[in-house]
């Protein structure tokens, strides 16, 4: 339990991007709402079950319809007969480009439809608590943060081990920070994130990931200034010694970068079938 009336359940997926696993969590007593049921895991299902322990599940709600969050929702909807909650099927933060791909578009639940659509500010019955809906868009176009009482569950926008990925045309990097600013001016200072533990002081944590973001902008000018030309080759000049997995997850926060100051004024990009050329301005 990480907090009254709020248990977490880890899923057995582990990885570089996920790190321990996705966190899923029971709120309520009597009545339960089950929020992000995670992967299609029948281990993680199981566990899940065995927690409910037969109580009523009044909804299953997904703070975002990334696959690790939202691939066991449909069968759990079925076989827990509770209505699916979350802010609208998958989307784009924006169009895709001619010839551009969403490089995470397999880890994307693009089918998967609520039966409830959640709005922002909306307060909701969630089990036998009550939460209030806060839309974060960023880290994807329909992620939701969760309040009650004291607690934020944070989803991927904060998460607890790492600043999340913001990979464009599915994040957006403005967002994200307009995401952050949104939640830290809320008045919730504990945040339960769906990977990593609790965090207690949130909005302090929230201010540190937005430096850490201002910061990597400037890294991305001064290297455009000094003559990089690709997201390869900045990337290259941020993150010199860190393995390829990392790299590739850098990369695409990094083009979301790109395109954040490209919207700005600071960056000018041509893009071509060939790539993207990336000048100071």
């Amino acid at each position: 339990m990480v907090a009254e009336g709020i248990s977490r359940i880890t899923a057995p997926n582990a990885s570089a991007y996920t790190f321990t696993g996705t966190n899923s969590f029971l709120l309520g007593h009597e009545r339960l709402a089950l929020v992000d049921p995670g992967p299609d895991d029948a281990a993680h299902i199981a566990a899940l079950k065995r927690a409910i322990a037969g109580r009523p599940v009044d909804a299953i709600i997904v703070s975002h319809t990334h696959r690790d969050h939202s691939a066991a929702a449909a069968q759990l909807r079925r076989e827990l007969d509770a209505p699916l909650w979350f802010g609208g099927p998958h989307r784009l933060s924006r169009p895709l480009r001619r010839f551009e791909r969403n490089p995470i578009r397999k880890s994307c639940d693009w089918y998967l439809v609520p039966d409830r659509t959640l709005l922002d500010g909306e307060s909701v019955a969630a089990g036998d608590l009550s939460i209030t809906v806060h839309t974060t868009p960023g880290h994807c176009a329909n992620h939701l943060a969760f309040s009650t009482g004291d607690i934020l569950l944070s989803g991927d926008h904060v998460m607890g081990w790492n600043s999340t990925l913001v990979s464009v045309p599915d994040g957006s990097m403005a967002d994200y920070f307009a995401s952050l600013d949104k939640v830290i001016a809320l008045p919730q200072r504990r945040y339960v994130p769906a990977h990593g533990g609790p965090v207690a002081d949130g909005p302090d944590y929230a201010r540190a990931l937005r430096a850490h973001r201002q910061l990597r902008n400037r890294q991305v000018l001064e290297a455009a200034e000094a003559g990089a030309r690709t997201i390869s080759a900045i990337v290259a000049r941020i993150y010199p010694k860190q393995s390829l997995p990392v790299r590739f997850a850098a990369a695409m926060t990094i083009n979301a970068h790109v395109e954040y100051l490209e919207a700005l004024g600071k960056l000018k990009v041509r893009r071509s079938l060939l790539g993207m050329r990336i000048f100071a301005m």
